[in-house]
This record gives C-alpha cells, structure tokens and sequence, in this order.
C-alpha cells in the first residue's frame, strides 16, 4: 500500500474493515458448527458464506465510511490530530461495544428461538423483571458477561494495535493521491454497502431465496436481522381479539376442526375426482392498476378493454371483485398468501417476521411453478416472498426475455407476455405460472414498435374526466394493455399448452378516480382503488357464467384447486368461489369482504348492500354507505354492532395470520 501511496488513513481502514470482515465469517462459521442443519434440508453452504460476507460487507463499509468521512475533516483526523484519534477511538468503542453485544445476543437468541436476533425481542423490555429472570434462570449470565468484556477488550487492543502498525509507517501520500484515493475509497465502500451489481440493493429477503430458513438464517448476520426487522417490532395481533372473532370465522370458513385454544384454520380439501390423470396447467394474470370502472365490462363508454370484455362472456367473469387494500406488493401478497396485507406502516413482504408462509401453490404437486414479469421482483422484497414460500419457483426477468427495456418497469407487456408464453410452451410438465404486468402505470409507455398496430387515440380531456382518465397518456395505455392481453391469448392459442391450460386474470389493485354514474357515490368515495376484473377463462373446461357475488384477489388459489378439483391445505381466509355448497347459499349474502386503507389507517368490510368503514385506534369516525345505490344509510346501533364485529373479525384474524400461517411440513 506504501508503494501506491495509499494515504495513512485509509491503509488502517482497510486492513481494520478485513479484519472485522474475516472475523464475521468466523462467527457464521462458529454458528455452523455450534448449530447444526436439519437433517431434512441441503444447504449450499458455499453460496450461503458467499451471501452472508455481503451482508458483513456492508455493515463494516457503513462503519468504514462513518470513520473516513469524519477523517476528511482537518481537525478530526485521527493519525494526524489528537482530537481525530480520540474521536476516532471513541466511536469504533461504541462500534465495538454494539458489535460484541448484538453477536452474544444472537448466539443466545439463536440457541433458544433457532432464528436470527431480530427487533422484535425489544418488546422483552416491556417486562424488564420478567425477562431479566427469564435470562438468569436459562443461561450463564456471569460468564456471558466475563466473555463480553474480554471479547470487547480483546477487540479495541487489535483496533489499536492495527493503528499503531500504521501510524509507524511514513508518509508518501501526495494531495493529487490523497484526492483520488480518497474517491476510490468512498466508491468501494458505496459498493459494499449497495451489495450487488443490480438495478436494486442487497436486500435481507434474498437470504431467503435459498427456500432453507437455516440457510438463509445463516446467511443473515444479527444487524441485518435486526435492522431490517426494525420497523415490524409492533407488528402483532391481539390474542384475545382473535379467539373472540374465532367461532364466527372458523364457522365462515368451514374449518375442519375447530378449536379456541388451539386456534387452527386448516381446511384439508380432498380430491373431487380422484380417477383423473389430468393435470391443467394454471396461469395467472395480475394485471396491473386494472380499475374496473375504466374498463368495458362494466359499460365505460370509452370502450378502452373491447378484447378483455369477449374473454369475460367466454370465462366465467366475477364482476365485483375487491382486492384487500390498494397497492401492487399487497396484492401479490394477497393472491399468493391468501390473506389480506393490513400492516399499516409497510408492506408485509417488507416483514422479516412474516417471510415463512404457506401457499396453496405448493399444494399442485407435479407442477413447474414460474413467475414472470417484465421489471424485477426485487422490489418491496417480492424475490424473497416468492423464493420462500413457492417451492422451487422460477422467476424470469427482464434480461431473460430477448427484447428491449422500454421503461423503469423493464419490457413491454407485450414482449413479457409473448416471452413468457415460448417459455411456457416448451414446458414438459404441468406449470403453474404468474404474469406481473406494469405498463398501465407512470410513465405511460407505448413502445415505438407497437405503434402502427397499436393506434394512440385522442379524446376530449372533458370526456376523459368524465369516465375516468386524468389525461390522454393514462386512456392509452389502459388501452394499451387490452391490446397486449389480445397478442398473449392469441399467441397462446398457436401451443399445445392451450386447451389444457385454466387462465386467470385479475387486477392487482384500482386507481382512485371518479365512477360517475357507472356506480353508486360509494365506489367514486372509497371503492374504486380496491375493485377489479376477475376472470377465469378456459374454454374445454369452463361454462361462461357471469357472477356478481361478492369475490376478493384471496380467493383466487382456493378457486382455482377447486375448478382443476385437486387437493389441497388451506389456512387462509381465501375461499372457493365455486364451491357447491357456497352457490347453493345466498353467496351476496352471505360473502363478506374485508378492505383495508394503510394511508388513511381505515378498516371495513363490504357485505350485503352496504361498505362500512372506520378508523383504526378511532383514528377517524365510523361511515357506512349503500353500495347499490345512492341513498343516505343511517348508521344505527343494530348495523354498527354487527359490521363492526365482522370487520374487527376480518382484521384481527388476518393480523394474526401474517404472523401464524407458517409453512406446513409434510
């Protein structure tokens, strides 16, 4: 380093940033050999390290740069200064410090739990007393402490010791070297932190795509745990709340046993024809911001989706199909988990607590599971809900389809459409495949070489206002996405996959925006954001019927086993739409659908005629409205109690399942 004349500073950095790096290898290596991996479970163990030292890579460049850019001011250098070195020495004891305890607290965190240090033990706190014996009585409080301190010593002298070493050597550092290492510093350590070579940074959810929760708990390090699982510390759920809704929903939902105690929501669906050899291939269409208001099927004079609406009169087609809450990662969540997403502050599949889930996707057995879309999963941590929870998942992205990048969303639909469908057509085994689309979102985009197909219209700005549509660009490309549904379905026809295969679309969420007089004011006030299309479409197996039952994006993995009559587990709050038992009810009756608004913090439910909403924590007041038509509901105490109930019970529950609904071994 002397003979490049790499300044003094940055030399003890360095070898200070290795040192520690090596170090938290060890440390994973320690937690290896000291807990050992199931015995049922392969672990990769070279791309776990290689995983798990970007994790370290990235807390010793954050403490790096902390240092180095504290260094560059004169007075506080710590070689050249003796202000810089104390308080260079200060913060790497605090550094130091908070390093020594989060890794004695994740060993004994990881002995007792067999996970991660993670944010939520700072509820621990709350019961000071009670957790303070709860440590005595479990482990060796002394010589954890003895260990502690010796660890904390032991450090700050190697500290001291590789600053010394360096002090010691002489100065050759010129300004122009000092300048330009100094960039290439900052630039490595922005790297380290960054973690990878992608549009998106290293996140925790790609410790899971190793579909191992040892794997990816070893893979992990207690800072990334912790760190990341910060902001869910509150999530929970009231327990007491749950067993008092329990009755009313396990009977809802027809579970097998039931049970207060023990709560349990299993449903174990068996076989409806066992002497089948048929296995139809699924494919799932999440369509995004596909309002229904906009669309053709419900009248809109603009005629924006006239394809969609002729698959709708061939398919069976809900008309009035509510997602849980308003955004893209809450609606994949829910079609994958089959529970609503109601964490108020973030997304779930941001929750590190909430990573381990059970789908009714591993229940088609035999079946090559895929997932496409045109951008990347990576954001909101999608990749790791995936990896983790559908087993042996393929997720396609946009540098896996031989077409251009038109936007920040990646391809086009039509280019992800049509890449997914050669994939799918060179399938050997039943698949059960996800489509993601994106182009109906900012900014718009109609690819160039789509334009002499694909006319742009122009329409009055009055008109546009008036079904919907805040300006020509937005009609266009709802427009825009009925043209690539057409070039998928028509392509998809050419492949044997076809009429073996059970298509189903539905949006991810709406778009806030004014109804009109297509509904009632209730849907232009609360409803539009939430209601979309949902359609299930395949001619050799299904009847055209259209329902107008109330139906959620939950119910779609439940719908679908029951259509292709295959078994299956279900301990969500999704339901067969198609069940016989179900249609043979009042099913507008008798449905009942739970929404959720994080931005505004108001939970309700849609049931009957009526959606009545409120505030949570009484952050806002109670509102009930007709959802047929416009007259004025008076909210009295016979309504509020019993929508009240049902929406607390919706909420409750699913709060707790977020939490519950773990994977279930087989």
């Amino acid at each position: 380093m002397q003979k490049l004349k790499v300044p003094r500073y940055i030399q003890w950095l360095f070898i200070t940033g290795f040192i520690f790096l090596v170090l938290m290898t060890l440390l994973r290596l320690a937690l290896v050999l000291v807990f050992k991996a199931p015995a049922t479970q392969t672990v990769p163990y070279f791309d776990v390290f290689f995983l798990g030292m970007r994790y370290d890579l990235r807390d010793v460049s954050i403490a790096c740069l902390l240092l180095f850019l504290i260094g560059t001011i004169s007075p506080l250098h710590p070689l050249d200064k003796k202000w810089g070195r104390f308080v260079a020495f200060t913060i790497w004891t605090i550094l130091i410090i908070v390093f020594a305890l989060f890794y004695v607290i994740d060993f004994a965190n990881y002995g007792y739990l067999s996970e991660r240090f993670r944010a939520n033990v700072l509820t621990l706190l709350q019961d000071t007393k009670t957790s303070l014996g709860l440590l005595w009585e479990n482990y060796h409080v002394g010589w954890i402490l003895l260990g502690l301190i010796l660890l904390i010593a032991a450090l700050l002298a190697l500290v001291r010791f590789t600053y010394n070493t360096v002090l010691s050597r002489q100065k050759k550092a010129t300004k122009g070297s000092r300048i330009t290492w100094g960039i290439v510093f900052f630039l490595i350590l922005a790297f380290g932190i960054f973690g990878q070579l992608n549009q998106y940074p290293l996140r925790w959810s790609d410790a899971f795509r190793f579909e191992n929760d040892y794997a990816a708990n070893i893979s992990l390090n207690p800072f990334q745990s912790f760190f990341s699982s910060l902001e869910f510390r509150h999530a929970s759920y009231d327990l007491h709340a749950v067993k008092k809704a329990y009755p009313w929903i396990s009977n809802y939902l027809g579970v097998d046993r039931p049970d207060t105690n023990n709560i349990n929501f299993d449903r174990n669906i068996s076989a409806q024809d066992s002497s089948s050899t048929n296995h139809p291939n699924i494919i799932i269409v999440i369509c995004e911001s596909f309002s229904a208001y906009k669309s053709s099927m419900y009248g809109n004079p603009l005629n924006t989706t006239p394809y969609f609406n002729s698959l709708c009169k061939n398919g069976i087609f809900f008309n009035r199909c509510f997602t849980p809450a308003f955004g893209t990662a809450r609606g994949v969540w829910a079609t994958v988990t089959g529970i609503p997403d109601v964490d108020l502050i973030n997304t779930s599949s941001r929750n590190p607590l909430a990573v381990d889930q059970h789908s009714i996707a591993n229940d088609f057995v035999g079946y090559d599971k895929n997932y496409f879309i045109g951008g990347s999963t990576s954001w909101a941590n999608i990749k790791g809900m995936l990896t983790n929870n559908i087993s042996n998942v393929h997720i396609y992205e946009q540098d896996d389809y031989n077409a251009p990048k038109i936007d920040v969303w990646g391809v086009s639909d039509k280019n992800l459409f049509l890449g997914a469908n050669k994939i799918l057509a060179t399938k050997q085994q039943p698949f059960f495949a996800v489509i993601q689309t994106s182009d109906n979102h900012r900014p718009y985009t109609i690819p160039d070489e789509d334009k002499n197909e694909f006319k742009v219209l122009n329409v009055p700005k009055d008109s546009l206002k008036k079904y919907g549509f805040e300006n020509a660009d937005e009609y266009n490309a709802f427009r825009y996405t009925d043209f690539c549904y057409e070039k998928f379905m028509v392509a998809a026809q050419k492949e044997n996959y076809f009429k073996n295969t059970l298509f189903v679309f539905v949006g991810d969420h709406g778009i806030r925006g004014d109804a009109g007089n297509m509904f009632p004011q209730a849907w232009t006030d609360e409803l539009t954001s939430e209601h979309v299309p949902l359609l299930f479409y395949s001619p050799s197996m299904l009847k055209p019927q259209e329902y107008s039952f109330l139906a959620s994006q939950i119910d779609i993995l439940p719908t679908v086993a029951g259509i292709l009559k295959m078994p299956y587990l279900n301990s969500a709050l999704g339901r067969n739409l198609l069940d016989a038992k179900q249609l043979a009810a009042d099913s507008e009756k008798h449905n009942c659908i739970f929404i959720v608004d994080p931005d505004n913090k108001r939970i309700g439910v849609v049931h009957d005629n009526y959606y009545y909403s409120y505030g949570v924590n009484n952050s806002s007041p109670e509102k009930i409205s007709s959802v047929i038509n416009n007259d004025k509901v008076v909210l009295n105490d016979s309504l509020r109690k019993e929508y009240r109930f049902l929406t607390d019970a919706f909420y409750e529950t699913a709060r707790y399942m977020i939490l519950n609904n773990k994977k279930k071994t087989k």
